[in-house]
């Protein structure tokens, strides 16, 4: 009879050791998404997107003439800072880490937006100075958010506001 009680314990100990890991697990996900989405709540991040978004350039000459970092070194910090950001929340969504409702609820518009913007510059960086595969998950979260966005609200223009018809077509493989 003793060995009953004994296996009822190990069985409880077990039970009690799974549901603390999955309870663990879960913490250390929303720990993980929250220090992920922090570039996109502060106020500081906000000004920091604003003045990427208010960037002008004609051609990628001229965007290096205003932008690069040997000219404009605070300009490179904030791009660099948020282009790396959205590149980890577009490998994180992809290995599961996080989903899409959460990076939909804090990043709607901007990540496509920005994909969209900055897209030109990088394909002329990996031309020269940046590996093929770099940024692949930016464009890919950029484009997993557009469709996201597509579906939840068909008449929705989200991203394609800011953009010509073809460039959004073209970038977004539509």
């Amino acid at each position: 009879m003793s060995w009953v009680a004994a296996a009822i314990g190990v069985c409880l100990a077990a039970v009690y050791y799974a549901m603390n890991l999955r309870e663990t697990t879960r913490n250390r996900r929303i720990t993980l998404t929250n220090t992920l989405m922090q570039p996109f709540l502060t106020e500081e991040g906000m000004k920091n997107m604003i003045d990427l978004t208010d960037m002008e350039w004609t051609d990628f000459d001229d965007f290096m003439k205003k932008y690069d970092s040997k000219v404009n070194p605070s300009n490179f910090a904030k791009r660099m800072s948020l282009w790396n950001n959205i590149e980890v929340l577009g490998f994180q969504y992809r290995s599961g880490m996080i989903d899409m409702g959460t990076v939909y609820s804090v990043c709607s518009n901007l990540i496509p937006m920005m994909w969209m913007k900055f897209k030109p510059v990088i394909d002329e960086y990996k031309k020269f100075d940046y590996s093929r595969d770099l940024y692949e998950n930016f464009e890919f979260l950029a484009s997993e958010i557009a469709g996201y966005q597509a579906r939840r609200d068909p008449s929705f223009k989200g991203s394609k506001q800011y953009f010509k018809p073809e460039e959004y077509d073209r970038a977004f493989g539509r």
